[in-house]
């Protein structure tokens, strides 16, 4: 599950870029912040959606297991898991128990790839704004 979230955030992390790449060649990145942040925004509902995709990926797992019957049920713990959020309402039966923390150390791995590629977007944004120059120096 974890190389398929990393697939995943991989696919995210490029279309990103596309987007980025994208809007600079149609010159609305890296000149106005309020563009920037339109950007910004898109990159961040990418992102958002492959989260999701992954938590339903989860869920899904769980369902096969035969831990969950219903999709709804499965998706809200796998979401209090990979959010690391664990609510603790739902408890998984002791054979599949270590899921829950190898889920949620998934998504805290995912959450902390998003926000790198999130924070390299913004330096980027930034640095193209100030003329190529550094932002910290």
């Amino acid at each position: 599950m974890t190389i398929a979230t990393v697939m995943i955030h991989g696919t995210a992390g490029f279309s990103t870029s596309r987007i980025a790449q994208l809007r600079l060649n149609v010159g609305r990145a890296g000149v106005r912040m309020g563009e920037d942040v339109v950007t910004i925004m898109a990159a961040v509902a990418v992102f958002m959606c492959a989260h999701l995709i992954e938590m339903a990926m989860w869920g899904l797992l769980l369902m096969a297991l035969g831990e969950f019957h219903g999709f709804a049920t499965a998706f809200y713990h796998s979401a209090t898991n990979y959010t690391t959020l664990g609510y603790g309402d739902i408890v998984m039966s002791p054979q599949w128990r270590l899921l829950g923390p190898l889920e949620a150390t998934n998504g805290m791995l995912m959450f902390g790839l998003s926000t790198a590629i999130l924070f390299a977007l913004i330096i980027r944004l930034a640095e193209m704004r100030q003329g190529g120059k550094g932002v910290f120096g």
